[in-house]
């Protein structure tokens, strides 16, 4: 065989090593876990024939313990770049058929290598993670990759979309990564992130917990808020980053992606006024008001599983992506509370680093009253969402549907924090404090006479109407100028899609500074 030959046939057989990663038996073994390999998972996310790999023959630099002798091509982890919608992404899949998908030195360079490839070029950066951690054989040079992979996500924070899809254990060091990243995706039943498994917890505290339990999709996605979004498959989780990546720009320089809308501008929210219930009491779903607004009704929730009392997410008006905060009054009333403002400041944040516009529906009593808020930290933590609204310079269009009271009223993207445009609708309530309340205080002498003369049931429902009529409407605050219109619900989508034209060339200056000190 001529020498060139040999030469092709050498790198052919090299590839065919890569290209098994550990070996058949491991790949079946995953397979069994109803897992994907780390290759198909990058077919499955990538538009077809796009991907590029990098360092595909990259291995290991360990000699201690034996691993001189346990080398694999590619080092359990596959890099390289490829489109999505046709733009370019930047991304690293971890393969658990080598080494449990560990991260070694050399595995942490390649890694590395993405992200700074990513933030060159201003295209967002994905994360395939399925690692078993550090890499013990290594030691601190397995540390010093995770570390200077937590630099990299820290520089690229707001200036590219970063994501990490949970599609296995990620422990100890490893989940410091994805938290730092803007989006976390997860699949039932074979997704864990915790900085302690159970045994160690076992060890240490005398718990005994479940991985399920400790660091589950539905733990995560629930109870402390960590993850993003949950899928029953690891299939449908990268349909689900496909969409999300649809909807957000490359980087910072870029707009938020335009789209032709079959959905007519100027259409009629007709659903809006049988969405809203004649009480102001009673609870509705403000997810429907939000899907009879934006294009097809398709909204794009983000958390929906945490602090279900707010809801976020994206959707698009007149082909424009945009950013969506609203009040549920489904869930505690639409009350804010410290995993409200939490989840709600972080959103607001990431739509106004990558000049995503910020719509914000409010029908909210206030914040949540009790020991458990006030020591939990309410104030520091509503603090975090006035902060988030304050420091934004996107067009941020905000409609008052039912109430705003409080202190809350101000948060929730109020005039007075800068909205460019602010709407309410007929039946808004803007106040102090809710009728029920405030006339307890303002007419305290009255309704202690009137319970003297038995008629305290009668007084009290004259006095709530008078002070309704009075403060508990839009009217006051268009008058100040605080509300720019008074508008029917059925012109919502009419209104904010007006808004949004007006508001394309905005721009808006900050004090300058080296960054602000949000309160966290």
């Amino acid at each position: 065989m001529p020498k060139d030959l040999e030469k092709l046939a050498l790198l052919e057989e090299k590839n065919r090593q890569a290209f098994l990663g550990g070996g058949k038996e491991r790949i079946e073994k995953q397979h069994q876990a109803g897992k994907l390999t780390a290759r198909e998972r990058i077919e499955t996310l990538l538009d077809p024939g796009s991907f590029v790999e990098l360092d595909r023959l990259m291995t290991h630099r360990c000699t201690d313990f034996g691993m001189e002798k346990q080398k694999f091509l590619g080092d359990g982890v596959v890099t390289g770049y490829g489109t999505i919608h046709g733009k370019t992404v930047y991304l690293f899949s971890q393969d658990f058929t080598v080494f449990g998908g560990s991260l070694s030195g050399a595995h942490a360079q390649k890694i590395c290598k993405v992200m700074d490839l990513a933030i060159r070029a201003g295209a967002p950066v994905i994360g395939l993670n399925d690692s078993g951690g550090a890499r013990i054989q290594e030691g601190v040079e397995s540390l010093g990759g995770y570390a200077e992979i937590f630099w990299r996500n820290t520089q690229a924070s707001g200036v590219i979309p970063q994501i990490s899809v949970i599609l296995g254990p990620c422990a100890g060091g490893a989940v410091y990564s994805p938290a730092i990243t803007d989006f976390i995706f997860m699949v039932e039943n074979s997704s864990y992130m915790f900085v302690t498994g159970p045994d160690v917890i076992k060890t240490v505290t005398h718990e005994e917990v479940t991985k399920e339990a400790l660091g589950g999709a539905e733990t995560h996605s629930e109870k402390s808020g960590v993850n993003h979004f949950v899928y029953p498959d690891e299939r449908a989780c990268l349909e689900g980053v496909r969409k999300l990546l649809s909807l957000v720009p490359m980087n910072n320089l870029d707009s938020a992606p335009r789209v032709k809308s079959e959905d007519p501008s100027n259409r009629i929210c007709k659903a809006i006024n049988d969405i809203l219930p004649d009480s102001p009491q009673k609870p509705y779903d403000m997810r429907k008001v939000i899907e009879d607004v934006v294009d097809q009704g398709d909204f794009f929730e983000v958390h929906a599983g945490y602090a279900k009392n707010i809801l976020c997410g994206f959707a698009r008006l007149g082909g424009e992506t945009v950013g969506i905060v609203a009040n549920q009054p489904q869930h505690l009333a639409g009350c804010l509370d410290i995993d409200a403002s939490l989840k709600g400041a972080r959103f607001v944040r990431y739509c106004d680093s990558f000049n995503i516009p910020l719509i914000t529906l409010v029908d909210v009593p206030g914040f949540l009253p009790g020991t458990a808020q006030e020591y939990g930290g309410i104030i520091k933590h509503g603090a975090k969402l006035l902060y988030a609204f304050a420091e934004a310079t996107v067009p941020k269009l905000t409609v008052i549907t039912r109430k705003a009271y409080g202190g809350a009223y101000d948060v929730m993207a109020s005039k007075h924090i800068r909205a460019d445009f602010n709407f309410a609708y007929p039946i808004a309530e803007i106040a102090v404090m809710g009728p029920d309340g405030a006339i307890n205080i303002l007419y305290r002498k009255e309704l202690a006479e009137a319970e003297k003369n038995g008629t305290l049931v009668q007084e009290r429902a004259r006095l709530t109407d008078v002070y309704r009529k009075t403060f508990a409407n839009p009217y006051k605050a268009a008058e100040l100028g605080y509300i720019d219109e008074v508008i029917e619900p059925e012109m919502t989508r009419t209104r904010l899609i007006q808004g949004l034209k007006a508001l394309t060339g905005k721009r808006e200056a900050l004090p300058k500074r080296k960054h602000g000190n949000i309160p966290l």
